[in-house]
């Protein structure tokens, strides 16, 4: 008797994308994201995850093309030649009918696509974008995307991607060429992939196109320091309009060239995170942040707050003429109450800790140690508020 071999359906296919993008953040909250999922609120399947996005917090299928690649990078589990990873693979008619089904069945309200390298990166990336070319133009799809741009990806794809795209992304994964080469061999860090940002800056400047632009490192594995990756991240919010760096912990899979090394610590994955905000929203410089003597940060406390145990301890910032810049260095004002404040006080003074409450500091006690209210320092009773 002949045997047959039933083909997956693409919903089984998905179904076994779900550690592919796992460790893949997509939107703004990429604590929340890889968070455990609510047990009062499955997924409806295993590649959606809850999104933070331009347009809103939104279901997401986050998605590959294919699980094959010709790449060997030394952590991942799909890299050429592992064995115990098993490839899928979509057509982009294949993929798009599938997104479309799903999105009017009202289980997702956005796509996030990327894909394994198969016969160079300009190949895949035209995968990718035929299939959101089909979502666009045969499905009438106007919701959220977010397409990957792969290594080697031609200037063209790159334009027409951030036509299609609300917004793309492409992994540095190393900070630098050294660091790269040691976790992707394969990969080219001037030739393959920083030039991409370079062409997604030029042409969100030049012609004006929408799609923001995210990158992501892997974090831990290659001795790469806080300094290096915060250095990186502020020269691309400065220079090329970066939305965001993503720093993704490193995890040991087996099988791989870095099975052995350890895992990175959510801890310092935390405290990256919080260093990059400030970079990006709050004015900091790299200068400014509580390096260690092994250029990094420390793990047991937020940066912001050791900075102002340093500085502001016997300094506190009087808020009542302390300009926008001055107010941001206190732990607990962000730039909305830093906002709040600067209009308050046109028409009053700030004398209690209550004000600053009612101006939106949730964590007056985090605060308050390192203000003064009309020239007196703010009372410290933990019964306030």
């Amino acid at each position: 008797m002949p045997t047959f071999v039933v083909a997956p359906t693409p919903y089984e296919k998905l179904s076994l994308l779900d550690d592919a993008t796992r460790f893949e953040p997509a939107g703004s909250e990429p604590l929340l994201e890889k968070a455990a999922p609510n047990a009062h609120k499955p997924k409806p399947m295993p590649c959606i995850s809850e999104v933070t996005t331009p347009a809103g917090k939104k279901p997401v299928l986050k998605a590959m093309m294919t699980t094959a690649c010709e790449k060997n990078c030394y952590y991942c589990a799909f890299r050429a030649g592992r064995t115990q990873t098993q490839r899928v693979t979509f057509t982009p008619d294949e993929m798009a009918k599938t997104y479309d089904t799903i999105q009017r069945a009202g289980l997702v309200g956005g796509l996030f696509l990327s894909s394994g390298i198969i016969k160079g990166g300009s190949t895949a990336q035209d995968k990718i974008i035929d299939t959101a070319e089909i979502l666009r133009r045969k499905y009438s799809y106007r919701g959220y995307i977010h397409l990957k741009i792969m290594p080697g990806a031609e200037f063209e794809q790159v334009r027409r991607a951030m036509h299609l795209a609300d917004r793309v992304s492409i992994n540095l994964e190393g900070p630098t060429p050294q660091r790269l080469a040691a976790l992707a061999p394969k990969k080219d860090f001037w030739h393959e992939i920083f030039p991409r940002i370079q062409w997604i800056s030029q042409l969100r400047r030049t012609e004006h196109l929408r799609a923001s632009v995210v990158t992501q490192f892997v974090v831990g594995a290659v001795g790469d320091t806080d300094l290096e990756l915060l250095q990186v991240s502020e020269a691309l919010y400065q220079q090329h309009q970066l939305r965001r760096a993503y720093y993704s912990p490193f995890h040991p899979v087996e099988h791989t060239p870095f099975e052995n090394l350890a895992a990175t610590s959510d801890a310092r994955e935390l405290r990256l995170y919080q260093a990059s905000f400030l970079l990006r929203d709050y004015g900091w410089n790299v200068e400014d942040l509580p390096f260690g003597a092994d250029a990094n940060l420390p793990n047991h406390i937020d940066p912001k707050l050791a900075w102002a145990v340093e500085n502001l301890g016997n300094a506190p910032v009087e808020v009542n003429c302390a300009t926008r810049t001055e107010l941001l260095r206190v732990p607990g004002i962000g730039p909305k109450t830093a906002d709040a404040i600067v209009t308050a006080r046109r028409q009053t003074r700030l004398t209690e800790l209550g004000h600053l409450h009612a101006l939106g500091l949730r964590d007056v006690r985090r605060a308050s140690p390192y203000v003064l209210l009309n020239g007196r320092t703010a009372p410290q009773q933990s019964s306030l508020f």
